[in-house]
């Protein structure tokens, strides 16, 4: 314990008191790395076994889904699940990244926790992937923000004319993921040089001499760091919130004649926060309760982050009313159709339940203190909350898909004049509207009218094995990086005792907390 004193102002007593030694900062790694080393409980091993086996029984469904369907229109609740995904983890580091550029101290604890769901980005690619594939091109007339025209040359500049918008999604999808893992690597390239130089001969010994990239601590190297993860973080966002841009226009707001609504793609974006928020807050009440760092991670985490989720919760709803009150004011044939299809038709009850579990539950239970300075309240709130995001990418999703691959005999039902020669398919084929054989004044007014389904689209088995496995798959490749991460950073906490110093307020001491540069 250092002291410094000031015996004109107090005579005898210490002034400032920091517990930043030598032997307190070794004390510290040797407890992370204790917890590091040590091979796991039985139970550990035995749920990532369970959810090992889930994933690899939603890979059969996977490759089922792939070579056996053959219907677009179908693949609804598989983007749904590809959404959510890409709202959860893919927004999760925003945890460690937001508080960090606004010197939070009380986000060291769990900022690691956030950063490894960037891992998850891998499961995210191989859900994206047959998407490209049920994804028709350009060329068939389907809207998009991207530009088209019949380029002419080689092979090579139509087909990135047609593809434009397979290909910047992709490129976004892999930047991001590129981005995060790069955030990681930089962020623990500390602690494994800590492994590297205190951790027994073995396997995680070797793969942190070779990532730690020969990491000795020295001022450049620590400001390096700052600089770079500064960089990362913000690049990161602006990635996050383009690439959400990119997916919710593509895959979503294109397919569905008559929705044009400008606010969407960034609400798309804000969801990723929220949900972001919600899986940081359960993954760390399963990292402080049922593992190890129940020291480490305390009520200030919970209380700082339950704020966090309550704002963007209350947001939720902005963003929600704020493109409700156009479609309603609207009153156009369309802008009436997207809120039968959306809010009040096949997919009401859905609609209810996720207004329920996303906003009501949130805004009613973490505007009281007791529950929002506890550690159960604000879990319990999260796991709501994803319950409710995940019915969201359903009703948006779903519905969007089964209107996409409205086939020839429902649009017929309708008042359309299409025929069986023009099949089912993504967006309907707007090149038949030159066929002089149909009516292109009626095929306009469907378009216009959006006729909505009947019923809403349930899912089938091979949905939910889908389902459950790759969100299971998600889960198990979190564990498993928890065995060669350590998921508390070690390098923040003891650069905690640095800015943690006790003064003497008159006849009590005082916690401080210095502010980082």
């Amino acid at each position: 314990m250092a002291t410094r004193t000031f015996d004109d102002k107090y005579p005898g007593q210490p002034f400032v008191q920091t517990d930043n030694s030598l032997e307190s900062r070794k004390e510290l790694s040797d407890k992370f790395l204790g917890i590091y080393n040590d091979t796991g409980s039985q139970r550990f091993w035995q749920i990532s076994v369970i959810f090992g086996v889930l994933f690899g029984i939603g890979l059969l469904g996977y490759f089922w889904k792939i070579f056996v369907t053959k219907d677009p229109g179908d693949f609804g609740y598989y983007a749904a699940l590809f959404s959510f995904l890409m709202t959860t983890s893919a927004g999760a580091p925003m945890v460690a990244i937001g508080p960090r550029i606004a010197n939070a101290h009380w986000r060291r604890s769990i900022s690691r926790v956030a950063e490894i769901w960037t891992l998850i980005g891998t499961v995210n690619l191989i859900v994206f992937l047959p998407l490209l594939w049920v994804m028709p091109s350009l060329d068939n007339g389907r809207r998009s923000l991207v530009f088209y025209w019949e380029a002419k040359g080689d092979w090579w500049f139509p087909f990135l004319i047609k593809f434009s918008g397979h290909i910047w999604t992709t490129v976004s999808i892999i930047t991001l993921i590129v981005l995060g893992i790069a955030l990681l690597w930089v962020s623990v390239m500390p602690d494994l040089a800590l492994i590297r130089d205190n951790a027994p001969d073995g396997w995680r010994k070797k793969w942190a001499s070779r990532l730690s990239r020969g990491w000795i601590g020295s001022s450049w190297q620590w400001n390096w760091q700052r600089h770079r993860m500064g960089t990362l973080g913000a690049l990161y966002f602006m990635m996050l919130v383009l690439t959400h841009f990119f997916i919710s226009t593509e895959f979503l707001m294109v397919h569905v004649p008559g929705w044009i609504d400008s606010l969407y793609p960034i609400t798309h974006a804000h969801n990723a926060l929220q949900g972001g928020v919600a899986t940081v807050m359960l993954t760390m009440f399963v990292v402080s309760r049922i593992g190890p760092y129940r020291h480490y991670i305390s009520l200030d985490q919970f209380h700082g982050l339950g704020k966090l989720l309550l704002a963007l919760s209350l947001l939720w709803f902005w963003f929600w009313f704020c493109s409700f009150m156009i479609f309603w004011y609207g009153k156009k044939p369309s802008e009436q159709a997207i809120l039968k299809l959306f809010v009040h038709g096949p997919y009401f009850p859905v609609f209810l339940a996720e207004f329920f579990f996303v906003f009501f539950i949130p805004w009613w239970t973490m505007v009281w203190n007791p529950v929002r300075r506890s550690v159960w309240g604000p879990a319990i709130i999260a796991i709501s909350v994803l319950i409710g995001t995940f019915l969201d990418r359903v009703r948006m999703y779903v519905s969007t898909w089964d209107v996409a691959g409205i086939s020839a005999d429902k649009l017929a039902a309708n008042g359309g004049q299409f025929s069986d020669e023009y099949p089912r398919n993504m967006m309907l084929n707007m090149t038949i509207l030159d066929d002089p054989a149909f009516d292109r004044i009626m095929i306009i007014k469907n378009f216009e009218g959006l006729p909505v389904p009947t019923s809403a689209v349930l899912p089938t088995a091979i949905d939910g094995v889908i389902i459950l496995g790759f969100v299971s798959g998600a889960v198990f490749l979190y564990m498993m990086a928890s065995r060669l991460i350590p998921v508390i950073n070690i390098w923040e906490q003891k650069e905690l005792l640095l800015y943690n110093a006790e003064v003497q307020f008159h006849r009590v001491k005082v916690k401080v907390m210095g502010k980082p540069r």
